[in-house]
C-alpha cells in the first residue's frame, strides 16, 4: 500500500477521501505526517511499516481537521507535533466532556463506525514561530500560514524536494476557506498562505496534497495558479473556471455543493 513518491518520503492514500499519509524515512525510523483514516487502514499502515523494519519515531498533524488528527496504538506511542494553534484547537476540543461524541457526528457515515478516536488529537504543539520539526531525519522545514484551518503548516522536505501541502492544492477538493468570525478574513488569509507555497514552489519537484494526486515540477505552480484562481473568483462574486466545480470526478459531484456553500456565506457577509 506504500507508494514511494520522491527518495525516502512514501504515501499512503484512504479509500475514501484519497488523504494522503506521508512516510519521511530518518536514520532511526520514519516521521508519519496526518495518518488515516479508519482502523483497518492505520493498521495496514502500521504493517507496511513494520515491514521496512522502520518503526514510527515522530508524527505531525498540519492542521486540526478531523481527519488529519487521528492516530492508531499500532503506530506507536511517538510524540506529534503540530503548530502551538494546532495543538491549542485539539486541546479545547478534548476539554468538552461529551468531545468523542461530537468529534464522532463529524465524521463520515460510511466510516464512523470504523474510524478509531481514542488517540484522536492528542498533538504537542511546538513552540510557536519553531521552523523545524525536531527528529532525526532530513531537515523538515515548517511553513506555517493562516489558510484553511488555524495553525495549518505546509512542510517543506527541501532536501528530496517535497512539498506536504496540507488541504491545499488538491486535484479534487477546492480551496476550503476556515469559518468566519469577527476577527478574520479567511478569503485574505486563503491568498496569503498560496503565496507562502509560491514562495517555496522553486525548491519542490514533487507536491503532495492532503487528498487526491501528487504532482511533479511541472504542475507545481499550476495547483497554486488555479486555487488562487478559485479564490479570486469567490472574493469577486464570480463564477470560477475550475474543473473541480465544472466537471468534477465520478463520485466527487459533492464538491460542487461545498463550492456553492462557501459562495452563499460570502455573499451573506457581503451582504452583512
Amino acid at each position: 500500500m506504500l507508494t514511494q513518491v520522491a527518495e525516502g518520503v512514501l504515501i499512503h492514500q484512504s479509500e475514501l477521501l484519497r488523504n494522503n499519509a506521508v512516510v519521511v524515512q530518518g536514520r532511526a525510523g520514519v516521521l508519519l505526517i496526518d495518518p488515516g483514516l479508519t482502523g483497518d487502514e492505520l493498521t495496514c499502515l502500521a504493517n507496511d511499516l513494520s515491514e521496512t523494519g522502520q518503526p514510527v519515531v515522530a508524527g505531525f498533524s498540519t492542521h486540526p481537521d478531523w481527519d488529519h488528527v487521528l492516530w492508531h496504538a499500532d503506530l506507536g506511542d511517538v510524540p506529534r507535533y503540530g503548530t502551538a494553534r494546532c495543538a491549542a484547537d485539539m486541546r479545547a476540543v478534548r476539554s468538552d466532556a461529551d468531545w468523542k461524541a461530537r468529534a464522532a457526528e463529524g465524521l463520515p457515515p460510511e466510516i464512523a463506525e470504523e474510524t478509531p478516536l481514542d488517540l484522536y488529537g492528542l498533538i504537542t504543539g511546538l513552540p510557536a514561530g519553531t521552523v523545524r520539526i525536531p527528529w532525526d531525519g532530513p531537515e523538515v522545514r515548517i511553513i506555517e500560514h493562516p489558510a484553511h484551518a488555524p495553525g495549518h503548516a505546509a512542510l517543506l522536505i527541501r532536501e528530496r524536494g517535497v512539498l506536504v501541502a496540507g488541504d491545499m492544492l488538491s486535484d479534487v477538493f477546492v480551496p476550503m476557506l476556515d469559518d468566519f468570525n469577527d476577527t478574520n478574513d479567511p478569503v485574505e488569509d486563503y491568498l496569503v498562505g498560496l503565496q507562502r507555497l509560491a514562495d517555496v514552489a522553486g525548491d519542490v519537484d514533487v507536491v503532495i496534497p492532503g487528498h487526491g494526486s501528487v504532482c511533479g515540477a511541472d504542475q507545481v505552480h499550476a495547483r497554486i495558479e488555479q486555487d488562487r484562481a478559485y479564490v479570486h473568483a469567490l472574493r469577486d462574486g464570480v463564477v470560477p473556471d475550475d474543473p473541480r466545480v465544472d466537471s468534477p470526478e465520478p463520485g466527487w459531484e459533492w464538491v460542487s455543493d461545498i463550492h456553492a456553500g462557501q459562495l452563499q456565506r460570502l455573499a451573506q457577509r457581503r451582504a452583512s
